[in-house]
């Protein structure tokens, strides 16, 4: 995507109603997001936005989550007003912004080039939309160092962000969204960037920031990992349509087809052939499953199978061989042979003997963790 930014994007929302504070203050009110019908094409054969209804709740930490070209950054531009919908609605708050422009919502962008002005200071960056609203250089100034002082880089502030390490500046792009006290945040994929460790501290510190403020995120990533990490809602995205909108732990466990569980990382997915009551024929063998549902692919959690030595007979018993062992530290993957078809499993390290390569074992799954879905 094109991060070019004009000074208009960037400049502070606009002046919210007395008696709403940033930080955390009781009297802030976060803003609820509706949006009903968005569609958007590029060009002649390019659906970007196919019919997309969604709302988010006041005060969440929303994910819009799905690989490149599945439509979340457009969808997150357009509510910044950086896009315009071709057809369709979009609310803020109750109002109606669909032809807002960027610089009259309550919404701000942190982006993932971060889009700050190496030449100048923190505090220049961080002031640059107060300036832009107007306001006075001495509350400006108060306000520089409160949000400096939030997000703990309080004695950098005078420092020319060019010589500030990636983690710094990612915490200054933030502040420097954060300090015009927007309604809605919104979040282009900006840890995408950072190495793995720091990735992981700014995760945390973004929700410890987003639970205190009260504060309405969107937040934008391909990274199924961090969206489970760090949201209360998902919204996963494929071609422009919705495919499940849920709680990470229901996405993860429950997914609403194929193309969802796939996203998520499940590699267990075997057609069902035929069924008998509860009974369900699968290129595995025969399994008995629990309210597993009308689908005709069955999803197999590779963290809810456990693995016996040798061969033991019984319901949802599996025998199969051990054809590969990935040591992961705290836990295995391995990848099970049965009858020429494969299987993903995970085991935990902890005071277990662990099968090697080549040995025989009893692939065992509880009934009641057994899912089908829709391809």
């Amino acid at each position: 995507m094109n991060d070019t930014i004009t000074e208009d994007a960037i400049a502070s929302p606009s002046e919210r109603p007395a008696g709403e504070t940033a930080h955390g203050d009781a009297a802030r009110q976060a803003s609820s997001i509706e949006m009903r019908g968005l569609h958007k094409r590029f060009g002649r054969d390019t659906v970007a936005l196919d019919g997309v209804d969604l709302t988010i709740e006041a005060g969440e930490f929303f994910t819009l989550l799905g690989p490149s070209g599945c439509g979340k950054t457009t969808l997150l531009r357009i509510l910044a007003g950086l896009e315009e919908a071709d057809d369709g609605r979009l609310a803020i708050g109750g109002k109606d912004v669909t032809e807002v422009p960027p610089h009259h919502r309550s919404v701000n962008t942190v982006f993932q080039s971060y889009a700050l002005f190496p030449h100048l200071s923190v505090r220049e960056n961080l002031a640059f939309g107060l300036k832009m609203r107007g306001m006075a250089a001495t509350t400006r100034d108060a306000k520089v160092d409160e949000i400096a002082a939030f997000i703990k880089l309080g004695d950098l502030v005078d420092r020319r962000v060019d010589q500030l390490s990636g983690g710094q500046r990612q915490r200054i792009a933030l502040a420097r969204a954060l300090v015009c006290e927007p309604d809605v945040l919104l979040l282009d994929e900006p840890l995408s960037a950072l190495d793995a460790g720091l990735r992981s501290q700014l995760q945390v510190e973004l929700l410890r920031v987003q639970k205190r403020l009260g504060m309405t995120f969107v937040f934008v990533t391909h990274d199924q990992d961090e969206a489970m990490v760090m949201s209360d809602r998902i919204a996963v995205l494929n071609g422009g349509v919705i495919q499940q909108v849920g709680p990470p732990r229901e996405v993860y466990e429950h997914p609403a087809n194929a193309f969802v569980a796939r996203f998520m990382g499940h590699d267990n997915l075997y057609p069902v052939t035929a069924r008998r009551g509860s009974r369900l024929t699968t290129p595995l063998g025969e399994l008995s499953a629990e309210e597993a549902g009308e689908g005709e692919l069955l999803l197999i959690r590779p963290e809810t199978l456990d693995l016996l030595p040798g061969e033991v007979a019984g319901d949802n018993h599996l025998p199969a061989v051990v054809s590969e062992r990935l040591y992961r530290g705290s836990h295995a993957e391995y990848r099970l042979e049965i009858g020429g078809t494969t299987l993903q499993a995970t085991l935990s390290n902890r005071g277990r003997h662990l099968p090697e390569v080549g040995d025989r074992v009893t692939v065992t799954v509880a009934p009641e963790d057994l899912v089908t879905l829709d391809e």
